[in-house]
């Protein structure tokens, strides 16, 4: 990709967040890591599925995220696959996070991670949990609209 290109390339995307939660904000984050963490999230192999974030001592840091180690690295130099890693943010911004994760009960969960001119960025939600009949109706509103488009086409 050139310094120039203002595309990304996704990596890794949490597609089962935005079924298991109601995505009231979203932040874009830089993230902390080592060369064969990099080397890993450039050939695709992370798993966002189990991740949340914390704030912690006034910084958000990613918890349980799977990085698979790079295979030709020699493991001596490898990481640790679900090491915790920060996660680069505004001091405002956390601030914010702070008051609402504390007060209002709601998480920090990672939705994609992706390559955004060479850097690795990680789209951060707050979230608040869905309950049961939520999900029902999520998956009969997605039916109906599949059932429209289909009789449109005829």
């Amino acid at each position: 990709m050139s310094k120039d290109s203002t595309g990304y390339k996704i990596v890794s995307d949490n597609r089962q967040a935005r079924f298991q939660y109601e995505i009231l904000e979203t932040y874009e984050t830089g993230i902390e890591l080592r060369g064969t963490e990099v080397k890993s999230i450039r050939a695709g192999k992370v798993n966002l599925r189990d991740g949340f974030a914390l704030v912690r001592d006034g910084e958000v840091v990613l918890l349980n995220v799977h990085i698979s180690p790079h295979e030709t690295t020699n493991q001596a130099f490898n990481h640790d696959p679900r090491r915790t890693r920060k996660l680069l943010m505004h001091r405002e911004e956390i601030r914010k996070l702070i008051g609402k994760v504390e007060q209002q009960g709601l998480t920090l969960v990672p939705l994609k991670m992706y390559m955004k001119r060479g850097w690795v960025k990680v789209d951060l939600a707050l979230v608040k949990g869905k309950k049961l009949h939520d999900k029902r109706e999520d998956l009969k509103r997605r039916d109906d609209k599949r059932d429209m488009e289909r009789a449109m086409k005829r």
